[in-house]
């Protein structure tokens, strides 16, 4: 795939700006660990956030599906107050919308659904939200020319209601599953309102070079999701086999290592799929990991 070198080009005063605010506050500023919402899918969205506060969790992540659910009852309004009553800081979401990126006859109804969930985020606060690359399609090579003009159409849609929208890459995808696809998609759409985003998971266990990580430009990755995986052939992994970080063999320290360099200082939300944990006790399940993630991040000094 071949990058369109002006629009990369056009990049280069976001990643001065994210380098010179890095070196404003002394290069001081650090990673935060954060909650995603699938880690209690289970508990829903009032009681999944009662657990994490009482954990001593501050940042989360929530996801469309837990806030749609619970609009079925109630409002916004009342959505927002359940985050803001218990001292919550709202970091990011997850709108769920597919079949953005890759061209597809129903890319239209995608960007209507994509505007729907970014108004509806706005009006809980939020200006930070993610869309994956979730696609079984066979693709071309023309395929992802067409992807860079797609990624800046999202990009409009999300400036419409100030909203910077992330791009997750699925290890699972067949048109964006690795790490230097994604820098080079949002490269060459070259909009100020994306961003890429890295998940340790799909990146440690999908077909990426931990040497990738040199590939980011200073202030590029938007958003972390933080999970490890077990010692097994990476065939048999799935989303169900993510594990709470530290308890595993992914390389997270040198990672996050890599990704401080790389001056990124937001949150690590951890994401975590296993029945025992979206079925579990919420604030027991935030408790063991708030324990050992944050033992991670100091390790990495991070924290």
């Amino acid at each position: 795939m071949t990058t369109l070198s002006r629009r990369e080009m056009l990049l280069s005063p976001v990643a001065l700006a994210a380098t010179s605010a890095l070196s404003a506050a002394g290069g001081e500023k650090k990673m935060t660990l954060a909650m995603h919402q699938n880690t209690s899918n289970g508990a829903g969205y009032r009681k999944s956030l009662e657990g994490w506060a009482r954990a001593g969790i501050k940042n989360v992540e929530i996801t469309n599906i837990l806030l749609d659910e619970f609009l079925k009852t109630d409002d916004l309004a009342a959505a927002r107050r359940v985050i803001t009553d218990l001292g919550l800081n709202l970091v990011h979401a997850a709108t769920g919308v597919t079949e953005l990126w890759e061209p597809n006859p129903n890319r239209a109804a995608a960007l209507d659904n994509l505007k729907r969930h970014c108004e509806m985020f706005a009006n809980m606060g939020l200006n930070r939200v993610y869309a994956s690359t979730a696609t079984s399609k066979k693709v071309t090579e023309d395929d992802y020319k067409a992807g860079a003009d797609n990624i800046h159409d999202a990009g409009e849609v999300a400036k419409q209601f100030n909203m910077s929208l992330r791009i997750e890459f699925l290890r699972t995808s067949t048109f964006i599953s690795t790490l230097p696809t994604i820098l080079k998609m949002t490269r060459a759409a070259a909009h100020p309102n994306i961003a890429p985003m890295l998940d340790c998971y799909h990146f440690w266990s999908g077909l990426n070079k931990f040497e990738d990580l040199d590939l980011i430009h200073p202030g590029e990755i938007g958003h972390v999701h933080f999970q490890d995986v077990p010692d097994m052939p990476r065939e048999l992994l799935d989303l169900s086999t993510r594990i709470i970080p530290g308890d595993g063999v992914s390389p997270l320290t040198r990672i996050l290592g890599k990704l401080a360099e790389k001056g990124y200082a937001g949150p690590l939300s951890v994401e975590l799929f296993l029945p025992k944990f979206q079925q579990g006790d919420p604030y027991e399940v935030a408790r063991e990991i708030r324990l050992k993630s944050e033992a991670v991040m100091r390790q990495a000094r991070v924290m």
